[in-house]
């Protein structure tokens, strides 16, 4: 145990320091990292010890309050207080604070930091423990990330963001905007390098650090040349929370992929086949993803074939409107309730990733069928967008377009925060 004595001078300093080691605890720390102790020494009053620790991997609350000083007895009157904490699911890594007067070695006061924003406060009155907890305030602005594909979404957004955003938000970003277009754009396939995109969002900010991404209110995808904008809109009577520039809803009857943003490993067309050898046409794509990775329905049907068809493993059949039949192979099984004749629809699980039939590895082949003949789902699913706002929602829906495509304009590469005047303006239609 490494033990460092600080004097501080003046009291305002010492308060100070106090207010930031027991409020804004810093970020998780490594699970095993080694706790540490700091004397606080002030003039004409106590010198408090403030102990800095951590939950270890595999360990209980009680050890690492044994650790900070406390009976067994006095560990469990504290945890009692804690009425909030289900110990089953604290994660390893929680930081936790014990305080108490150096020259008493039974602590009388512990903070556990259960989230990014907030804190469980134990405070010891006499021989009672009482539990308080404190929701720690989250800051929020919004914010456009423009970027160029080289090779995928992942990469692009943490060339254009690393310096303004930690790796779980850009993925998280990235995740954000598959889902803006799913109905437009396989993020896994369509995508060619120089494409770009632009989108806004609002970013929240814990007093830790700790960065969430909340809802994207625009975007923009240049696929192409050609320019796809997404806009928040929040119509009376047209599902679907984004439209395009033209006022069509996003929403088509379609899905582009059968599983959420996934690394694809074979593409329609010639390829070699990975266990019978030679070139053989690949009628459809296979989605590389982990064993008991969820399937979904890519659009509303009823299920004809849900059984063992030799090379495709256990395979699922959706047969869906204008003579369109999805198939996926090499499930590793079904979602409950899945049979011949269940209605299904759009984004419904429906099966789960497996290795089944003629397959090398876990991953999902996927085919559509168009009066039964297959076809490049690339092609088969492309769609030009849903229904369009209503006449009397237009003029609501062309002023909040300019409004946020406005805020698209810049930057053209890179992270840029929004004026208050210009969030303001973006974020005023994006209640829903």
């Amino acid at each position: 145990m490494k033990l460092t004595v600080v004097r501080i001078g003046t009291y305002t300093l010492v308060a100070l320091v106090l207010a930031v080691a027991l409020r804004y605890t810093p970020r998780l720390p490594e699970p095993d990292r080694k706790p540490a102790e700091v004397l606080v020494q002030q003039a004409a009053t106590p010198t408090w010890k403030l102990r800095f620790d951590t939950l270890g991997r595999g360990e209980s609350l009680r050890s690492v309050l044994r650790r900070g000083g406390l009976s067994d007895s006095a560990a469990a009157l504290a945890l009692e207080a804690a009425s909030s904490l289900d110990e089953r699911h604290i994660p390893a890594g929680m930081p936790v604070t014990i305080k108490s007067v150096a020259a008493d070695s039974s602590p009388s006061e512990i903070t556990l930091q259960l989230a990014a924003d907030r804190l469980l406060h134990l405070r010891r009155e006499g021989n009672a423990w009482k539990g308080d907890e404190e929701r720690l305030p989250w800051t929020t602005d919004t914010i456009v990330v423009a970027g160029t594909i080289s090779s995928n979404l992942y990469n692009a957004m943490d060339a254009s963001a690393k310096d303004e955003l930690p790796s779980s938000a850009r993925q998280q970003l990235a995740w954000s905007l598959a889902d803006v277009y799913e109905y437009r754009v396989d993020m896994s396939r369509d995508l060619q390098v120089g494409d770009a995109f632009k989108v806004v969002a609002e970013r929240s900010v814990a007093p830790s650090g700790t960065v969430r991404i909340g809802k994207v209110i625009a975007a923009a995808f240049t696929l192409s040349g050609t320019v796809i904008d997404a806009v928040r809109f929040a119509s009376e009577s047209v599902s679907g929370e984004f439209f395009d520039q033209n006022g069509k809803s996003l929403r088509a009857a379609f899905l582009r992929a059968p599983l959420e943003f996934r690394r694809i490993s074979s593409v329609f067309g010639m390829r070699e086949h990975p266990i019978l050898g030679g070139v053989r046409q690949h009628k459809g794509t296979d989605y590389a993803a982990a064993m008991g990775t969820p399937v979904r329905a890519i659009g509303d049907g009823v299920i004809v074939r849900a059984g063992w068809s030799n090379g495709y493993g256990n395979v699922l059949e959706i047969r869906h409107r204008n003579g369109y039949v999805t198939r996926y192979g090499h499930l590793s099984r079904y979602a409950s309730g899945i049979g011949v004749g269940r209605h299904v629809s759009i984004g419904q699980t429906v099966a789960y990733v497996g290795s089944t039939g003629l397959s090398t590895g876990p991953h999902l082949h996927f085919e559509v069928l168009v009066n039964g003949v297959q076809r490049d789902p690339r092609v088969a699913l492309k769609a030009t967008g849903g229904d369009p706002v209503p006449a009397d929602e237009r003029n609501a829906f062309d002023a909040a377009r300019d409004r946020l495509l406005a805020a698209l304009a810049s930057p053209t590469q890179g992270v840029a925060k929004l004026t208050p005047s210009a969030q303001v303006a973006a974020t005023a239609d994006s209640s829903r």
